[in-house]
């Protein structure tokens, strides 16, 4: 049974197998739309609880 997963980008179903060369995404359009996103910081990761940095003395959660 072949798993199927949604387009990251615009929803479609894709079926995951190397019949789907942009998987997890359905087409190239996709692909590269979610390139583009990331290149212009619309996805961040959040950083929580930073270490103190031992060479300035000041923890980085007090800035």
């Amino acid at each position: 049974m072949a798993t199927i997963v949604d387009c990251p980008t615009c929803g479609t179903k894709v079926t995951w197998s190397e019949a789907s060369p942009f998987r997890p995404f359905c087409s190239n359009r996709c692909k590269q739309i979610d390139l583009g996103a990331w290149a212009e910081e619309k996805y961040t990761i959040p950083a929580v609880n930073l270490p103190e940095d031992p060479e300035s003395g000041i923890d980085d959660q007090a800035r």
